[in-house]
């Protein structure tokens, strides 16, 4: 038998799993790109990138102040991702 779920903590649980994959989708589409599989002038790749990228820059962005220059290598989608596992977990284990 399931039991139910407390309505916030699905909201939150919701918004960390929508937000884990715009992320990764974010992450696939710069490697698409960066490996000339699409193209950002395709009108809709543009759009799709462009929607993807203000969705995921207002976290990354702190992040990537703070991290050391790693030769042209961008972690900062690995270390959010993980945060946001950690924060559904905290979460979770909260209520």
């Amino acid at each position: 038998m399931m039991m139910s779920m407390n309505p916030l903590l699905w909201l939150i649980h919701t918004v960390i799993n929508v937000y884990f994959w715009i992320i990764l989708a974010s992450v696939v589409l710069s490697w698409l790109v960066a490996f000339n599989i699409v193209n950002r002038s395709n009108t809709y790749v543009r759009q799709i990138g462009y929607e993807l990228e203000r969705l995921a820059e207002p976290l990354l962005l702190p992040i990537r102040r703070f991290m050391p220059d790693l030769g042209g290598i961008d972690i900062s989608p690995v270390i959010l991702l993980l945060g946001l596992q950690f924060l559904r977990v905290l979460v979770e284990s909260y209520f």
